[in-house]
């Protein structure tokens, strides 16, 4: 009788518990608009949620350590005309987030540290371009202010932030709705599905589709795509019978999956999120109740299930903290945000271990908030790994970073000379500036107020001098 060898792998006890009661947020009206996104974003610094809001869209920003009930007063951040679809905070300045509304336009935000006494209605910047809703928004990985959003005119653009302008718009790949939009790890390519069941490779910057894979899963319903750490495509999507499925592929060779496995019987879109780090792909139905787990590794069966945490409540959304914002001292390799009905529950996943030192096999060095590339850059060809950072003395968020915006003269098509100018007080939006920003801004105006008045004050005594002396 053969026995059987267990499988070697320091995930294998991944542990997922819900924080407690006090941890949670509560009295939070989340969006009951019908649409498969996550409705919530989480960074170091803030937590940010789709929320109910009449005559347009909304989310509220929370900073992380502002738990228990939130007031039915606290202020959102407001702006669009019809329901908020999706948001994303940009990962490399924890104050600004991008929203996407039914209204067809994008939205850039500076969020302040301090809690603002009214609802914040001014973005940094919006962005025209689509001609139907804007469903989707995913920032560039290593590139400054590089925004790609796709909408339902089938069409994916590409933004640089910075300036307000398109770097580029792929219009004609597409033939019916983008379901999912991923990059990968360096930005250089594009993973996308949409309602015509056929898997894209596409290279953005050739506008061109690299690989493709027509019913990757035979269901009508969604499909979901991401990048793994391998370069593989790993997919959520459904049978021709409506029963769940994953699927991991190697775009080299789209013929065959390299692993294809039945889940369940039920309608909720499967949304993976996946960590590099650790390889470990976990998967959050909407209306389920339940978050399995996975590791994707080089060998058969190459996706191997490690457990399922599970609660009794289902879930509206899902928020996936980035690795630099997790507790080290912990364990802890994964945080989610579960939205309820009316509130936001912290779920946390550790690896028991019973030193408290630093887990050097658990945390290698992750992507921190320095981008590797200027978009310009990244235009003109150049790609670049994700600047890396350790987490051995854990990870302290930087302190107010202000996104400035300095829109090009679009009637001057030749490129800017020298340094790009930035925006001064007089003509950038108030709603960019802190009260911080103001005041020292002010301050220095002043101070060169007043050095141009002792210069006047001089070159005026120096005239009179000279008059005196020719006569």
């Amino acid at each position: 009788m053969s026995r059987r060898v267990v499988r070697q792998s320091k995930f294998r006890h991944v542990f997922g518990q819900a924080a407690k009661a006090d941890q949670a947020y509560e009295d939070i009206r989340v969006s009951k608009v019908t649409w498969d996104s996550s409705f919530c974003a989480v960074n170091p610094k803030f937590l940010a949620i789709i929320v109910e809001a009449g005559g347009g869209g909304a989310f509220i920003v929370l900073p992380l350590a502002k738990t228990g009930r939130v007031d039915k007063n606290y202020p959102l951040v407001t702006g669009h005309t019809a329901p908020v679809l999706d948001i994303d905070w940009c990962p490399h300045n924890d104050n600004v987030i991008a929203s996407a509304s039914d209204d067809t336009t994008i939205m850039v935000w500076q969020i302040p540290d301090y809690t603002p006494m009214r609802n914040i209605t001014e973005p940094i910047l919006t962005l025209e371009g689509h001609s139907k809703r804007v469903g989707i928004l995913s920032w560039h990985p290593t590139a400054r202010n590089v925004l790609l959003s796709a909408g339902g005119d089938n069409v994916i653009i590409i933004w640089n932030v910075g300036t307000g302008e398109v770097l580029l718009s792929l219009e004609d790949i597409h033939p019916d709705v983008i379901h999912s939009v991923c990059w990968n790890s360096n930005g250089r390519l594009l993973a996308t599905t949409c309602k015509d069941k056929t898997l894209r490779i596409i290279d953005p910057r050739k506008g061109q589709v690299v690989a493709e894979r027509f019913a990757a899963h035979e269901g009508m319903r969604p499909m979901r795509a991401v990048f793994t750490r391998q370069g593989h495509i790993f997919t959520t999507g459904f049978t021709r019978m409506s029963q769940r499925e994953l699927g991991l592929w190697d775009p080299n060779n789209f013929e065959e999956p390299v692993a294809l496995q039945e889940m369940d019987t039920s309608n909720g879109v499967l949304l993976p999120f996946y960590d590099p780090d650790s390889s470990i792909v976990y998967l959050c139905g909407k209306g389920d109740s339940s978050i399995r787990y996975f590791e994707i590794t080089e060998e058969p069966p190459f996706v191997h299930y490690l457990n399922t945490f599970s609660s009794k409540e289902p879930q509206r959304g899902m928020g996936f903290m980035p690795k630099r914002g997790l507790d080290v001292s912990k364990c802890e390799i994964a945080r989610f945000y579960k939205l309820h009905e009316r509130k936001c529950e912290p779920i946390i996943m550790t690896v028991p271990r019973k030193s408290d030192l630093f887990q050097d096999d658990l945390y290698p060095d992750t992507p921190g908030p320095e981008p590797a590339l200027e978009a310009d850059e990244w235009l003109s060809g150049q790609d670049a790994e994700p600047v890396l950072i350790s987490l051995r003395d854990g990870y302290m968020p930087p302190k107010h970073r202000e996104l400035r915006v300095t829109k090009r003269n679009i009637l001057d098509v030749r490129p800017t000379p020298g340094p790009r100018r930035s925006q001064s007080a007089s003509d950038a939006p108030l709603s960019q500036h802190t009260l911080e920003t103001l005041l020292e801004e002010i301050k220095a105006l002043r101070e060169q107020v007043q050095a141009q008045e002792q210069r006047i004050t001089s070159l005026e005594n120096m005239l009179c001098e000279l008059v005196d002396g020719t006569d």
